[in-house]
């Protein structure tokens, strides 16, 4: 299996996920590493201000330091820089070790919403009709809510005179509702 090394910028513990005010890019990005080794990836992580050797001992990493100012976080796979300035994400991640990252509930309704955004009415209305059990309208087209030929309202629009109601009360008139 693959072999991922992460050199950190320096920090006040070996993951950053700690003091007063915690990065949110920090503590996914240690879950994400955490779920790499649950499957098998050897992870190592190192932090400038805990293992400077650690740094100088890999010429890939002291180089890549020299030539940028922001080249830390940086990632190696297999000895390889793949990433540096950045975190990567789970996706990114799993890619590089030819694992299939995990969908989770927002990935899936941000799929689903790009879906529907990008499916034709029609589609929609089949799906919708699928899942409720019935149909929404009864004709295609523009005119699909329109007055049918013989003076009533289609299957999807409300009756065209409001229906009678009656406030409870032996005798009094009923009263149009709408």
């Amino acid at each position: 299996m693959s072999k991922i090394q992460v050199f950190d910028p320096a920090m006040c513990c070996s993951t950053g996920v700690c003091g007063p005010e915690v990065d949110p890019a920090l503590v996914r990005f240690a879950s994400d590493l955490e779920w790499l080794k649950e499957n098998g990836v050897e992870v190592e992580r190192f932090n400038l201000s805990q293992e400077p050797a650690q740094f100088v001992a890999h010429t890939v990493v002291t180089d890549a330091m020299r030539g940028r100012d922001d080249a830390l976080p940086i990632v190696l796979l297999d000895g390889q820089i793949v990433s540096q300035g950045t975190y990567l994400t789970r996706d990114a991640l799993a890619g590089l070790v030819g694992l299939a990252a995990p969908k989770g509930i927002y990935t899936e309704a941000v799929a689903t919403a790009k879906m529907v955004k990008e499916s034709p009415a029609r589609a929609v209305v089949a799906v919708a009709e699928k899942y409720l059990g019935t149909k929404i309208a009864s004709k295609e087209g523009p005119d699909a809510c329109q007055p049918t030929p013989e003076g009533t309202a289609a299957a999807c629009c409300p009756p065209a005179e409001p229906a009678p109601v009656s406030l409870g009360k032996p005798g009094a008139a009923p009263k149009k509702c709408c």
